[in-house]
């Protein structure tokens, strides 16, 4: 049996922020069996801490299809399970991963993630962009994610994309940002990745590794307030700091309970 519980994340809303599986694992589990689990999970990441024997933590994040080498809204929930749910007592959390090692620290309520930066490129668009998005870009960018920077953010909230177009670009994901049209809000985004089994994330805390580069030079500024804007809706509080970003959020257990494997 795996303890396992849903965490909302980017949020204090129990219907809001981007939903995360965490399954506390007690020992090693092959990769296939992890990827197994969160297709029968089926939310958009689903993360697998082990505790190491010196103290830190392995972490793995898995879409319903592939392994990821980056999650932010994951790692926050994994956070708030060990300290809200699993008693932990440390003043940070220390995740070995396929990025290296990153770091969540306390600010009760808010947990800061550090995690590395990922400038995007500036790249032309690619062909179909505009027609699987429906609107024309202003700016275009590479990182991990495409970066499609449009007018505005009433242009980015009403976007309906053509999912099956947007599945055929040769990219990992979509990411559409424009600046900040609400009060102390400076810049917003939605993400798509129907490759990855996810047709639109509802926050993406891994995202914000190009992102917050994107905006701070923009609006030259390190640090920032963003909005993803998505129909659950998430606000993450955006930090650069050299070649690292720093990510606070806040979350809320939605669920809690064991696989029985």
């Amino acid at each position: 049996m795996i303890p396992y519980y849903q965490i909302q994340a980017f949020s204090t809303d129990p219907h809001g922020g981007n939903p995360a599986g965490v399954c506390l694992l007690e020992a090693p589990l092959e990769p296939r069996a992890m990827q197994r689990i969160a297709a029968e999970i089926g939310l958009s990441e689903t993360a697998f801490p082990l505790r190491r024997p010196d103290g830190d933590w392995d972490l793995r994040w898995f879409t319903p299809v592939h392994e990821v080498d980056l999650c932010g809204h994951a790692t926050l929930a994994t956070a708030h399970a060990l300290w809200r749910e699993r008693g932990e007592d440390d003043g940070a959390l220390r995740f070995h991963t396929a990025s290296g090692l990153m770091t969540v620290a306390r600010d009760d309520p808010w947990l800061e993630l550090d995690f590395p930066a990922r400038p995007a490129v500036p790249c032309e668009a690619p062909g179909g962009l505009e027609a699987a998005l429906g609107a024309a870009p202003v700016a275009v960018g590479l990182a991990r994610d495409l970066v499609v920077e449009l007018t505005d953010a009433d242009t980015v909230r009403a976007l309906a994309p053509d999912q099956a177009r947007l599945a055929d670009l040769d990219v990992f994901a979509i990411c559409v940002t424009a600046a900040g049209d609400g009060d102390g809000v400076d810049f917003v985004s939605r993400f798509f990745a129907p490759r990855e089994g996810i047709p639109e994330d509802p926050v993406t805390g891994s995202a914000h590794c190009t992102l917050v580069p994107w905006w701070a030079a923009r609006l030259g500024r390190e640090d920032l307030v963003a909005h993803q804007v998505s129909a659950r809706g998430g606000e993450i509080r955006c930090r650069l700091a050299g070649d690292r970003v720093r990510l606070r959020g806040q979350a809320v257990t939605w669920l809690a309970g064991e696989l029985r494997i």
